[in-house]
């Protein structure tokens, strides 16, 4: 099945083994994880989320009869690979802002902490798009009306790259002041850049009034991070927050507030993966399927 497929006939009436798999691999590590002592999140924590991608990917397969590995696995794969780099960005970013820190960083040189680290971050898009795939299966989305339109005209597009580097810019001088633009900066930087060279984009729909992908997105991202915040509170190694003026009312290691974090990091997602794939020729590819 090529990747710009969104339905098939896949027989909805039976769960797939993969998302049997899944399961096992949840339970499993997610048990591992909170009851063994030592540095078992370095090596449960992969297959731990393994499991829920594809738990998550099984039950949009029997709500939809379509998912992200039904429709290829070779890109399913893909998403992994994009995965690992796109977050060393984040990583990388977050040298200078300092949002989070790693307790048991110190347990593994530096060539451990690159494969390691490597290995997990490939999880996060996987993750969020089928959780954002999941959501855009249930009714209330199909009952959201067209409201605000922006359209990806040539001012518009440039007013947003300019504010994507201009939010760059001070998030970079002034992180005290200005971590939250780590959450959003990217994507106004790199969504007119996708527009401009015709590849798929959360524009394509806002210019119509449609922002059901961007709800998707939003829910899709909030909902991993919430497990991944449960699944981090009893591991070790594990992150901590640091944030400025809002460190407070936790739920988990994240306070409230940061949660807000997720809804404009799963466009950042979405805009990089097309720059991505446009890049590699499929300018206009569905294999994300967000539409609701």
């Amino acid at each position: 099945m090529g990747e710009n497929a969104i339905t098939s006939n896949y027989d909805r009436k039976r769960f797939a083994l993969h998302g049997w798999i899944g399961i096992g691999l949840v339970i499993i590590f997610w048990t591992i994880n909170w009851s063994f002592s030592g540095a078992r999140t370095f090596w449960a924590f992969f297959p731990l989320w393994l499991g829920y991608c594809l738990t998550v990917d099984a039950i949009n397969l029997r709500r939809t009869g379509t998912s992200l590995i039904q429709r290829s696995y070779r890109w399913f794969i893909g998403l992994f690979l994009v995965s690992a780099p796109v977050w060393w960005l984040f990583e990388l970013i977050n040298w200078r802002v300092q949002s989070w820190h790693y307790l048991g960083r110190d347990l593994v040189n530096n060539w451990q902490y690159l494969i390691i680290s490597s290995i997990s971050f490939s999880i996060v898009i996987p993750a969020i798009f089928g959780t954002a795939e999941l959501v855009s299966s249930f009714k209330f989305i199909h009952r959201i009306r067209a409201w605000l339109i922006i359209r990806p005209d040539r001012v518009t597009t440039l007013a947003f790259f300019c504010a994507g580097w201009i939010m760059l810019g001070l998030l970079m001088s002034w992180p005290h002041y200005f971590f939250p633009f780590i959450w959003i900066s990217i994507y106004f930087i790199i969504e007119p850049i996708n527009v401009w060279l015709g590849h798929r984009s959360l524009a394509d729909y806002t210019k119509k009034g449609d922002w059901r992908p961007v709800l998707c997105l939003f829910l899709g991202a909030l909902i991993t991070g919430f497990f991944w915040e449960m699944w981090n509170y009893f591991s070790y190694p594990k992150w901590i927050y640091t944030i400025p003026f809002v460190n407070t009312f936790h739920i988990f290691e994240m306070p409230i507030l940061g949660y807000g974090g997720y809804f404009p990091f799963a466009c950042e997602l979405f805009a990089i993966y097309h720059l991505f794939t446009g890049i590699l020729g499929q300018k206009r590819s569905r294999y994300v399927n967000v539409e609701g």
